[in-house]
């Protein structure tokens, strides 16, 4: 039998594709700068903050920005309105004991890169231990997911 989690996350991914517009995009980026950057500030990066500097925090800023210039991301359609959301909670993957789930990082904009980094490990040390709440993973905004976890070069979620 399922767990209970495992039933709610089924039971979401079929109400998400049955009510959201789902698309899979494949773009290269150039990560060269990001890489150099981890490299030369990682190591005084995680002993100021305790934690690692990780791309993440990087796709989340960068997502925020997007979505900053193109409103129309951060929205949803209620009924026949389009409700564009004035605020960034961005969920993002954490490989967890049973698969990946997606807690939501509250007000991303508002945060600095070691505050994303910190909430991300959390998030995926509680994922591990089955401590997340339901509150954690609901109500986002905007989703990055992360199949890389597991192993995968490219995914459609």
């Amino acid at each position: 039998p399922m767990s209970p989690l495992r039933r709610r996350i089924a039971e979401r991914l079929l109400m998400v594709r049955q009510t959201t517009a789902m698309l899979t995009t494949f773009n290269e980026a150039d990560m060269s700068a990001i890489i150099a950057l981890r490299k030369e500030l990682g190591e005084a990066f995680q002993k100021k903050h305790g934690v690692k500097l990780g791309f993440m925090s990087f796709f989340v800023k960068a997502v925020v920005q997007a979505l900053k210039e193109i409103p129309e991301l951060n929205a949803e359609i209620r009924d026949n309105t389009i409700l564009y959301h004035r605020y960034y909670d961005i969920g993002v993957a954490v490989g967890g004991g049973e698969g990946l789930v997606v807690p939501v990082i509250r007000d991303a904009d508002r945060l600095s890169f070691a505050e994303i980094e910190r909430q991300i490990a959390d998030f995926a040390e509680r994922a591990r231990n089955k401590k997340l709440k339901p509150d954690e993973l609901m109500g986002g905004t905007f989703t990055i997911t992360n199949g890389g976890v597991y192993g995968s070069l490219n995914s459609t979620p």
